[in-house]
């Protein structure tokens, strides 16, 4: 059984650190519940209060980050709300239509119809389109960042308590 719920930690790891770079999975929901699955598997005792705190904490600053970031990249190239929502059904819609490189083209794509509905010209609809990838790539890397030390942490909480 032990073997079995290692396993399932790891794979739950894995699709959390995915969920990082693609948004259709869940991300540090993943790596949540696989704190859950060594409870149920191996015991709840080496996590206090404090682990419970943190962990909860960093889920929802990732969370945060996920949108919050994104969107601050539409808004620090001059991007209005139409272009922020439009980027934001473009990095849900674009993976599901064009696999892999609809993580780029679908944010840039909905940012730049956004803001052309919005009644910017082209050439601004291109720059908060670009704002618009930049704002992804700072929250991918945020979030890869914060789920990589959800796991450290987890790791160092069984080794120590």
């Amino acid at each position: 059984m032990a073997i079995l719920g290692w396993i399932l930690i790891i794979a739950l790891f894995a699709v959390g650190l995915a969920g990082a770079v693609y948004p259709i999975l869940p991300g540090a929901l993943a790596i949540y519940l696989a704190f859950f699955v060594y409870g149920w598997f191996f015991s709840f005792h080496s996590f206090g209060v404090w682990f419970w705190s943190i962990q909860t904490l960093i889920v929802a600053v990732l969370f945060v980050a996920d949108y919050v970031v994104g969107a601050w990249g539409v808004k620090k190239f001059g991007g209005s709300r139409a272009s922020i929502i439009g980027s934001t059904i473009g990095i849900i819609i674009g993976p599901l239509v064009l696999n892999a490189i609809g993580l780029i083209i679908g944010p840039f794509a909905g940012a730049f119809i956004g803001e052309l509905i919005a009644g910017s010209n082209p050439g601004k609809a291109l720059k908060v389109s670009m704002g618009s990838l930049l704002g992804l790539f700072s929250s991918t890397v945020v979030k890869v960042i914060l789920q990589i030390v959800m796991v450290v942490l987890f790791f160092i909480w069984i080794s120590v308590y």
